[in-house]
């Protein structure tokens, strides 16, 4: 009898049920060295998990609006002994932009951040009156439910109010960097730098997500940018995020 052929999910969501374009090249390599790409919404009920050899956490972009469940889903991979790609724990901790403070206790140079909840808001913002800050849900993506504004100010005030009282938030001072020059994304793979993009977004804008016209250019950062994100690979290894081999 020949063996099981390996096989592995591509976790995605019920809006994007298919192996998305990004990661048709990637489906065609496992294809073949003799792995089966399975693409899976991550909460449709009747996917078996425990058929696959390793989920690959791909374009689950609804995560953030379905915390709970998300954290419940990936205890039930734990306890099926599914592995997933990051390691489960890695992604726990990264899906919640509170790694900042953590990150913030080792070698890293973050922005600024302040934790706090909906009806806080206003006490953290009162330390940084007249100052340009941005507020944003501690689980989020897309720029969901994300506030640019001037801390005192009535219009920032009110938008604030319409926040969902049930979220915790970041606050942060604005880094017109982000507008006028971009964002960098380096990605490291088994714990070498691989390639990076410059992150920018539309003209008027700070937000650099494509749906709201942002945009990303291949790009090779320079040296210091480079040593930056080396230092904060470090801090995660010491922290016990180092990811799987």
């Amino acid at each position: 009898m020949s063996p099981r052929p390996r096989r592995i999910a591509f976790a995605t969501c019920a809006d994007l049920p298919a192996i998305q374009p990004d990661d048709t090249h990637l489906a065609h390599c496992l294809e073949g060295e003799g792995v089966v790409p399975v693409s899976c919404v991550w909460t449709d009920p009747g996917v078996d998990w425990s058929s696959f050899d390793a989920v690959l956490i791909r374009t689950i972009w609804d995560y953030f609006k379905r915390y709970p469940e998300f954290l419940a889903w990936l205890d039930r991979l734990d306890r099926l002994g599914v592995r997933t790609i990051n390691d489960s724990q890695l992604l726990r901790w990264n899906s919640d932009k509170r790694y900042l403070l953590d990150l913030a206790g080792g070698d890293v140079a973050v922005i600024p951040t302040h934790v706090a909840a909906a009806d806080q808001i206003g006490n953290v913002l009162t330390y940084l009156h007249g100052q340009p800050v941005v507020i944003k849900p501690t689980v989020s993506g897309g720029a969901w439910h994300t506030l640019r504004g001037v801390a005192g100010e009535a219009a920032l005030d009110h938008a604030i109010a319409a926040l969902p009282a049930d979220l915790t938030y970041l606050v942060q001072p604005f880094v017109a960097e982000v507008a006028s020059y971009g964002e960098w994304s380096l990605v490291f793979i088994a714990g070498r730098y691989s390639h990076a993009v410059l992150k920018r977004p539309a003209h008027g804008d700070y937000r650099v997500q494509e749906e709201h016209g942002g945009s990303a250019l291949p790009t090779e950062p320079p040296p210091a940018i480079c040593a930056a994100a080396e230092r904060a690979l470090a801090t995660l290894a010491a922290l016990g995020h180092a990811g799987q081999p």
